[in-house]
């Protein structure tokens, strides 16, 4: 009888293994950022005793876990010993840093890991699974807690900063003069398109309960003069008056109803000539290839009752149904694009 064997024209288990267990690596960096470990590294590179002692790590398991960190391309280790932060790593998970963008990850760990727990249940239900399962808002309890509103506000920072960077390079500025962020959180956005484009005046539009947190950030950008904090609620107020709107994660949020009602009231606030920016994780038109797109989907899936991601093709329809001509896809970093308008 032949034995079998793996070769290259046989398929291996290797892609199936690596992503089913994929949650080994995913824990062991969110519980990193946990203990501050880049932070502290940044500040003092430290050998294995030392940083047990530093970070509160029990002799079993700390050797393992800083190389496991390593292993995995987040710390390095010289040939004496000294563990230390990668270039990656210094510049975005060092908490001292304004580059810093843990905030998303600090939020995975608390909230998101457990939660993912129950997909198959969300699958089979359709029903969200955070603070918001039974259809209430979802928003309500995280506004509500002042330090679980903060913590979500830095997310957003974190998760945005790379396409709210590309934003305020990519879009044809110099024919506008104002801007407001819709659902603003922190202000992230607004405040790196100002601080690239100092002839804009900008606008923060949020519910009322986020005027502080966006005030003081805004304040040490040095931004006071030029970008100031509206309260309200997309669904009952107007949107602010502005050259360009801008939704960045905000239509993924909700169902495709509030997505329409939200670009018809775009559309409303702006004047002839206006923009309207919409960005999130596209998924590709085929549906094939923007897997983080879909995956944050399913997180929708988790986070919301009725919040889904979608596909440029999607956008742009919605948009020419609100009145939007001209309608584009451009891509930003990794898996984010914008959809523009033109009113």
């Amino acid at each position: 009888m032949d034995t079998f064997k793996i070769t290259p024209m046989h398929p291996t288990p290797d892609h199936i293994l690596q992503t089913g267990l994929a949650f080994w690596s995913s824990k062991t960096l969110l519980s990193a950022v946990e203990m501050e470990i880049f932070t502290e590294l940044a500040k003092h590179p430290g050998d294995l005793a030392t940083l047990q002692g530093r970070l509160g790590l029990h002799p079993r398991g700390a050797r393992d876990f800083l190389d496991a960190l390593v292993a995995l391309g987040f710390l390095q280790r010289s040939d004496d010993g000294i563990y230390r932060n990668t270039p990656e790593t210094d510049l975005y998970l060092d908490k001292s840093k304004p580059s810093y963008i843990g905030g998303i990850l600090e939020m995975a760990n608390h909230r998101l890991y457990p939660f993912w727990g129950s997909l198959t249940t969300a699958l089979r239900t359709g029903e969200s699974q955070n603070e918001s399962k039974g259809g209430h808002d979802p928003f309500t309890a995280l506004y509500a807690d002042p330090a679980k509103l903060r913590e979500f506000l830095r997310a957003m920072s974190g998760v945005s900063r790379g396409a709210n960077m590309a934003i305020a390079q990519k879009f044809p500025w110099a024919d506008y003069r104002s801007c407001a962020d819709i659902g603003t959180a922190q202000g992230d956005l607004v405040t790196q398109i100002t601080l690239a484009q100092p002839h804009l005046q900008g606008i923060g539009f949020d519910l009322p309960e986020v005027g502080p947190i966006f005030e003081e950030y805004i304040t040490v950008n040095g931004l006071d003069a030029r970008v100031r904090f509206a309260g309200g609620s997309f669904f009952t107020d107007d949107l602010p008056k502005a050259d360009v709107l801008l939704f960045g994660h905000i239509l993924h949020d909700w169902d495709l109803e509030t997505k329409r009602m939200l670009l018809r009231k775009a559309h409303a606030a702006l004047p002839a000539g206006g923009a309207v920016v919409v960005y999130d994780a596209i998924i590709d038109d085929a549906r094939q290839q923007n897997a983080f797109g879909l995956l944050m989907s399913l997180n929708m899936l988790i986070e919301t009752p009725g919040g889904f991601d979608y596909t440029g093709a999607d956008c742009i329809g919605w948009m020419q149904e609100a009145g939007f001509t001209h309608c584009r896809v451009e891509h930003l970093v990794g898996p984010d694009s914008m959809v523009i308008g033109i009113k």
